[in-house]
């Protein structure tokens, strides 16, 4: 398949998971409707398949030599596959194409690979379990603020 059909196939095929989140965002948290229309997008990602870091580059309007980096640098992630060529994930990719859209609705044109992995650095500090339930303990009251004066009182372990 040319560069250029399976770049028509990825896009039709991202159009179809941008719907469906679309709609999905539109549903509470606590609504199964959204959940099962989020694991469908995802299912549909996975059809897909991995991706060429030139289909990659088209998607998220990169030179191929950003996406090659950016997949060195961790910030696209190579898919698994029996392949000998690093092809890309296309979960990362639509995760990356989000980020990448909103940096530049925001005015972003340069450094977006550090504003990228910050962006992806904060998503999973902040879907870890253990901070998850520091907020909740939070939002609830529980626990005490610590002020400098406690923290100088601390005892160095």
């Amino acid at each position: 398949m040319t560069v250029a059909a399976e770049e028509t196939r990825v896009k039709s095929a991202l159009e179809h998971v941008e719907a469906i989140e679309e709609i999905a965002d539109s549903l509470g948290e606590e609504d199964a409707r959204r959940a099962k229309l989020l694991r469908i997008a995802s299912s549909l990602l996975a059809d897909i398949g991995p991706l060429r870091p030139s289909v990659a580059a088209r998607l998220l309007q990169l030179s191929e030599p950003t996406v090659r980096t950016w997949a060195r640098e961790g910030v696209l992630t190579t898919a698994e596959q029996e392949s000998k060529r690093p092809l890309l994930d296309p979960h990362r990719v639509h995760q990356v194409m989000h980020l990448v859209r909103d940096l530049r609705a925001a005015g972003r044109e340069r450094n977006l690979l550090e504003a990228v992995w910050y962006r992806l650095s904060d998503r999973a500090l902040l879907d870890r379990e253990d901070l998850q339930e520091s907020l909740e303990q939070m939002r609830r009251g529980e626990g005490r603020v610590l002020t400098s004066e406690d923290l100088e009182r601390r005892p160095v372990a």
